[in-house]
């Protein structure tokens, strides 16, 4: 699926060497990344050209609808899932393989990522990601500036749904073009499956957990996090790029992948519970406070809420009477914003851990390493 100019740059992906000594986890990271997340963006730029083309022939105004979907895709985003799957799949094979016969299958997972996105912003109302208009409230405001009939906050989740239902198949579709032997393509296909499934059973357990904020408890927010982000964000995608190597599901460096995924999954849910109260919009792309307002039983409110003194918990439990800056000084004198930091620490700390036990090609290791720290320990 890759044109020309998407397999010189994963021929480059391939073939860059790291040449910093005195830093060499960020010396991979930078000889990779960017030509990596090139590599991606041009695949999934070519893709769609395509598959909007073929949309707009159906009527004039499915024109518009498929561009809204491809602008969710193309606009932002840091590509972490396909750069863990890369990773996965280096780590199995070494340093030898070409990339453009899996490239499509780890693009696959940035449309897969935009399904998640457009159908999480209108479950939770959110009206900014990546700094811009979520799509539903993006296609809200279209209908009201078109003139059209009825209510344009229904239009917009409406058709917000219907993107993401499209870039669920468009991820399938694309997945199907990655040029692998089709034994392992099924395999493939069973773990790319699970991940689907399981982000699934994360985010019901978000959207019960908002609705019965009561009876949550740490390890329940825990487990939102290991479903909804840890699984599909990192543990999954690696052992996506895992079987895209071959790697059977009874050979260690799946043990050490599962290990290190789930690890690094829940410390950069943990960090993203963070981000939402007491991160710089700026550069979040998302307003800080929303989750405090609405009470949302993170592992951090939870811990507030646990760790409170009477007092304090009198405010933490009517959050939509306290202003969000007091409600964010409240959760931090509980200590539960130490505490979360400390359980961030402890996860990278057994996510490296199982790392240097793993049977994995030595430049994955030393991305890895640098990806459980770049991953957890961010400002966006």
């Amino acid at each position: 699926m890759a044109n020309d100019a998407v397999a010189g740059n994963a021929t480059r992906v391939a073939a860059a060497v790291p040449v910093d000594r005195d830093d060499p986890v960020g010396a991979v990271l930078a000889a990779y990344t960017h030509e990596l997340v090139a590599a991606v963006d041009e695949a999934l730029t070519t893709f769609l050209t395509a598959e909007v083309d073929a949309l707009a022939e159906i009527d004039a105004s499915m024109g518009s609808f498929a561009a809204s979907a491809r602008e969710a895709v193309l606009v932002g985003g840091k590509r972490i899932r396909p750069t863990f799957a890369y990773w996965g799949w280096r780590g199995a094979i070494g340093g030898v393989e070409a990339l453009p016969p899996v490239l499509p299958a780890l693009a696959a997972l940035e449309l897969l990522h935009t399904f998640a996105l457009v159908h999480d912003d209108v479950m939770d109302a959110s009206t900014t990601r990546r700094g811009r208009p979520t799509a539903h409230v993006a296609l809200a405001e279209q209908h009201i500036a078109a003139g059209h009939r009825g209510d344009p906050g229904r239009f917009g989740e409406a058709v917000a749904i219907l993107i993401g239902d499209l870039c669920m198949v468009w991820a399938d579709r694309l997945l199907a073009h990655a040029t692998v032997p089709a034994a392992r393509l099924f395999e493939v296909r069973r773990c790319y499956d699970q991940m689907r499934v399981e982000t699934v059973a994360g985010q019901y357990l978000d959207v019960l957990g908002e609705n019965d904020p009561a009876n949550w408890s740490v390890d329940r927010a825990l487990r939102v996090a290991h479903y909804k982000t840890a699984s599909y964000t990192v543990q999954r995608p690696l052992l996506f790029g895992a079987c895209l190597a071959g790697v059977p599901a009874d050979d260690p460096l799946v043990s050490a992948y599962t290990r290190y995924g789930l690890a690094v999954g829940e410390a950069f849910q943990l960090r993203d519970d963070l981000l939402g109260v007491y991160g710089d919009p700026a550069a979040t792309g998302k307003p800080a406070g929303d989750d405090l307002r609405s009470g949302k039983p993170t592992t951090l409110f939870v811990l507030a809420r646990e760790l409170a003194t009477p007092a304090q918990l009198r405010a933490l439990e009517r959050p939509g009477d306290t202003p969000v800056d007091r409600l964010a000084e409240l959760v931090a004198d509980t200590g539960a914003v130490a505490r979360v930091e400390w359980m961030i620490a402890e996860r990278v700390s057994d996510a490296l851990a199982a790392l240097a036990a793993a049977p994995v090609d030595r430049t994955a290791r030393t991305a890895l390493t640098g990806l459980a720290t770049a991953a957890t320990d961010r400002r966006a």
